[in-house]
């Protein structure tokens, strides 16, 4: 008796167990197919023909100095360049917050928009300094973070090659 009751308490183990492992292996394979999916929507938009059309319109910005940059291309003087500029800065933004936290590979990331991330913060981070005037000190702060880490692997892929 005590026999049978033992096998039934090892299989009922066991099956938990394996029950667990299973669980714990579909989650992380659902967590890849999540990252790989959101990964491909915001690389999508980001390089959509209206991605080029928008990054290539604010590279061709130019400006003096702040007073110049504001008196130009200031939200009050012109509201369409700065819908722009935000979407764009808020787009940086957020694939540095994925990167930081893990959601978007950072090789993923500099292979696919690693450039424009880089020539986004060395064009426009002086002005988006301002963001200590006017904003709070954080604004575009994960921009700046996975520019300075992309210039880093930037660097180091340089030095490889």
């Amino acid at each position: 008796m005590v026999d049978v009751q033992l096998i039934g308490v090892l299989v009922t183990a066991t099956s938990v167990t394996v029950a667990v492992v299973f669980y714990i292996l579909n989650l992380r394979e659902t967590n890849r197919n999540r990252k790989a999916t959101l990964t491909t929507n915001l690389m999508q938009s980001f390089y959509s023909e209206d991605g080029a059309n928008r990054y290539l319109e604010l590279m061709s910005m130019e400006w003096k100095d702040f007073d110049d940059f504001m008196s130009k291309y200031d939200s009050r003087v012109n509201p369409g360049n700065w819908i722009k500029r935000k979407t764009f800065w808020t787009s940086c933004d957020l694939l540095g917050y994925q990167c930081r936290i893990g959601l978007i590979d950072l090789g993923t990331l500099y292979n696919v928009g690693g450039d424009w991330i880089i020539s986004c913060w060395e064009k426009f981070g002086p002005i988006i300094e301002y963001r200590k005037r006017d904003y709070t000190s954080d604004l575009y702060g994960n921009l700046e973070y996975i520019a300075g880490v992309l210039v880093k692997v930037q660097a180091r892929a340089r030095r490889l090659s």
